[in-house]
């Protein structure tokens, strides 16, 4: 098991959550050094964490520290960019959501990966759960018969100020409202569970913020398997909740959390009057009780470095979400049902995720 050398590109807020994964992992990482476009800010992130060199250009620390992961916690406007630049000095790139705001971005990146053998991913761990895992496995095993309807609810609430920050609420910066910002985790965990999916309806609105991009969106999917989902992303919602459910031919499967779970969070049901008691209690046995968490999808991507294979969630697997979001926003604004491969390159959505040009 080898001790990697880490870079955070990016010292803002989200970047104490990779910080604290880091230290979490502290055997098997060491954090060679941070970068910011404002020094002050990380060169006092790197003092507080006591990461040996502060940077504000990102060509000089990968040229100085040549480090083996590069997590970047950068505003999502350059994120594929750096990706890209990060592969190809030789760093595998563990990449805040969203990876990147296109079709066309995801596409340079995978053609990094390929001439670089290093690999690209985001973060999504609410995939990387103890309790998602235990459920993906009784689908795997159709313990509890055929998954026909789901529900996945981000009802967030964010006020005007959130959006003073200068990236945020732009199409051009933040690459989407709610739907690509907040619900992105909870979608990837429910397209995740579900399987294939093939389409998609959706309205998209701006209901009550001073932004451009959205702050509501309704969808409805059918998956290969003829199952059907509804999902609602917002930041209008006061009462706060992510909500996922799960109704099986045998059983009903919830979850309710906020920003990431724990096993308490899982709930399991059967039919009323339904005997199957040794089956429930059996459902219920989640084993372990690993959080969803930065850490947790840390530390499956460094056991993907120590066999140098791709990530359990490599950039084939972010495609599979990313095109769902970009389908969603072109439903949302043609008013028009969207088949999953229906963009090609000549789309205006494959340019951008939400149809407004180069990303």
């Amino acid at each position: 098991m080898t001790r990697y050398k880490v870079a955070i590109v990016g010292t803002g807020a989200i970047a104490g959550a990779h910080m604290r994964a880091l230290t979490a992992l502290g055997d098997r990482t060491r954090v060679v050094a941070a970068v910011d476009v404002d020094a002050a800010r990380v060169e006092a992130f790197s003092a507080a964490h006591g990461i040996p060199r502060a940077y504000t250009e990102v060509e000089a620390m990968l040229a100085a520290d040549q480090p083996d992961l590069v997590q970047i916690a950068t505003p999502p406007r350059i994120h594929a960019d750096l990706a890209v630049r990060c592969l190809e000095a030789g760093a595998w790139v563990l990449c805040e959501k969203p990876l990147c705001g296109s079709l066309a971005d995801l596409d340079r990146i995978e053609a990094a990966e390929q001439a670089t053998g290093k690999y690209c991913s985001s973060v999504a761990q609410w995939r990387f759960g103890s309790g998602a895992g235990h459920l993906k496995q009784l689908i795997h095993e159709q313990a509890m018969g055929r998954l026909l309807i789901g529900l996945c609810q981000t009802t967030w609430y964010r006020d005007q100020v959130y959006y003073q920050v200068p990236w945020r609420g732009a199409w051009a910066s933040e690459l989407g409202g709610t739907t690509m910002g907040h619900g992105i985790h909870a979608m990837d965990l429910f397209l995740w569970l579900f399987g294939e999916w093939e389409e998609v309806s959706a309205m998209v609105g701006t209901l009550d913020h001073s932004i451009e991009v959205d702050d509501v969106s309704m969808a409805l999917v059918r998956f290969g398997s003829g199952a059907l989902g509804s999902i609602v992303n917002s930041a209008v919602s006061p009462r706060q909740e992510t909500y996922l459910r799960f109704d099986f031919q045998r059983a009903t499967v919830e979850l309710t959390a906020l920003y990431g779970y724990d096993n308490q969070n899982w709930r399991y049901s059967l039919p009323e009057g339904a005997n199957h008691e040794d089956a429930l209690a059996r459902w219920r046995r989640i084993p372990d009780d690993v959080p969803a968490s930065h850490t947790a999808q840390l530390a499956a991507w460094l056991d993907s470095m120590d066999r140098n294979e791709p990530p359990l969630l490599d950039t084939r697997e972010a495609r599979r979400t990313l095109e769902f979001v970009t389908c969603l926003y072109k439903s949302g604004a043609t008013g028009e049902r969207v088949r999953r491969g229906s963009i090609a390159r000549d789309d205006p959505f494959y340019q951008h995720v939400g149809g407004h040009g180069p990303a």
